[in-house]
């Protein structure tokens, strides 16, 4: 029932626009370095959608 091999969810720990008054240095820092990595992977998603979009563009276009 249960599948023990599955990832936990990363527990969220910030929510854009929210305080950040409350938050360490440490924590800043740790915040910006998970926000360079996920825009890092936003922009590699956008990257392989245009390529995808390109693709067939180049396709359906004779």
């Amino acid at each position: 029932m249960f599948d023990d091999d599955a990832p936990a969810a990363k527990p969220v720990r910030h929510t854009l626009g929210a305080d950040l008054s409350r938050l360490s240095v440490a924590d800043l820092s740790a915040l910006v370095a998970a926000l360079e990595e996920e825009a890092a992977r936003v922009r590699a998603a956008i990257a392989a959608k245009q390529a995808t979009q390109a693709a067939a563009d180049a396709l359906f276009r004779r």
